[in-house]
């Protein structure tokens, strides 16, 4: 039996890879992006390892939610692991303790369709959220044996984030099937403006007959069964809620944003595509030079005294078939941004909230009668 040995004669190959400069390599991690991936690559080689932390656009995903019952089996029972889990491990908690009991009692003032939300919510109030650092090798998340790790823990690992995107694996709030719920909130030290489209059903085969045909010639205006038929008092449940799950993302992000100073832009959204919180550079460094108020109630931003705007249509054709029933825009500020109340929100900054088709809703919505309403600080 022969062995084979290395001729010394020959050069070792080159290994082209490692010819490519710094720079190029920083442009495939960004490109990259994802947080768990990005770990992988950190173990690939020293070289790797040293460039990852450098990384400007990171996505964090958060991976699941799991129930407090669950945590008190052997995967979460651990005080370590609970010590990683950070400020997001109680998300779900958090947006819902200060939200459960007002809803119960919207709930028993809509009747008994509002118990379904409820149920949704008093489930997700016992949750907790994780990110683990890596999944099993048959794609599934491995919950034996893992640490979790909060989103803030994780990203302590980089120095020069730019752009961060963070995704919760779905809504806070729980809607009945076929019900249009979004919202996108920017935000400083405080809200600075939020939007909300609902529609209490989207129609996707076209108009149904009995709405007719077009968009109607009500001259915009609210019809009188909107508020006798529960209408109104479920916009309110919208309102509030998103206000809220907003408010409590917000004051989460306070950790991420003291530790990373280099911050131009963040994003914290969901799988579902419900809400979606913004933060430019400016409204990054407001918040870290201007403490925000958090609410006595519960672990969120405190919500300022609001001014808002409701536009409303029984339904609304889109232009491609699609009809949102009882579609409705909310266009919300503090009053204390709003120079006068015959002001004119502009539409571009509406339907630039969303995604098409709903920015074409939002801006057929905004041409319609527009009705004002105020809201105290809570």
């Amino acid at each position: 039996m022969s062995s084979v040995y290395p001729d010394p004669d020959q050069p070792e190959p080159v290994d082209h890879f490692d010819r490519l400069p710094d720079s190029v390599l920083l442009l495939v991690f960004n490109k990259i992006g994802d947080v768990k991936a990005l770990g992988r690559c950190c173990v690939v080689s020293r070289r790797f390892h040293s460039l990852v932390p450098q990384v400007e656009n990171v996505v964090v995903r958060v991976d699941c939610v799991i129930s407090d019952d669950d945590c008190s089996s052997s995967s979460c029972s651990s005080d370590k692991s609970r010590a990683l889990v950070g400020p997001f491990s109680n998300l779900f908690r958090l947006v819902f303790g200060g939200i459960v009991k007002p809803l119960q009692a919207l709930g028993q003032f809509l009747g008994p369709k509002r118990s379904v939300l409820n149920e949704t919510l008093n489930s997700l109030s016992s949750s907790s959220l994780f990110v683990a650092p890596g999944v099993g090798d048959d794609g599934e998340m491995d919950h034996g044996g893992v640490t979790h790790h909060s989103p803030t823990q994780v990203l302590r690992n980089f120095n020069e984030i730019r752009f961060l995107r963070i995704e919760l694996p779905s809504g806070e709030l729980g809607i009945d099937d076929g019900v249009l719920l979004k919202w996108r909130a920017d935000f400083g030290s405080t809200l600075d403006n939020c939007v909300i489209l609902g529609a209490a059903s989207v129609i996707n085969n076209g108009i149904s007959p009995e709405f007719g045909v077009g968009n109607g010639d009500d001259n915009g205006s609210i019809p009188e069964t909107f508020y006798t038929n529960g209408g109104l008092k479920l916009r309110v449940v919208w309102t509030i809620s998103s206000l809220i799950a907003a408010s409590a993302r917000h004051y989460l992000l306070q950790p991420i944003i003291a530790d990373h100073k280099t911050l131009d832009s963040l994003v914290l959204t969901d799988a579902d595509g419900q809400g979606v919180l913004c933060m430019n550079r400016y409204q990054l460094e407001e918040l870290r030079v201007k403490p925000l108020s958090a609410s006595s109630a519960s672990k969120r931003t405190l919500v300022p005294a609001l001014n808002m705007r409701l536009w409303y249509a029984p339904y609304l054709v889109l232009p491609d078939g699609v009809v949102l029933k009882g579609a409705t825009l909310v266009a919300i500020r503090p009053s204390e941004q709003s120079a006068s109340k015959n002001e004119v929100p502009d539409a571009s900054w509406l339907s630039n909230a969303f995604e098409e088709p709903y920015g074409t809703a939002a801006k057929m919505l905004v041409k319609r009668r527009t009705y004002c309403l105020e809201m105290n600080s809570f």
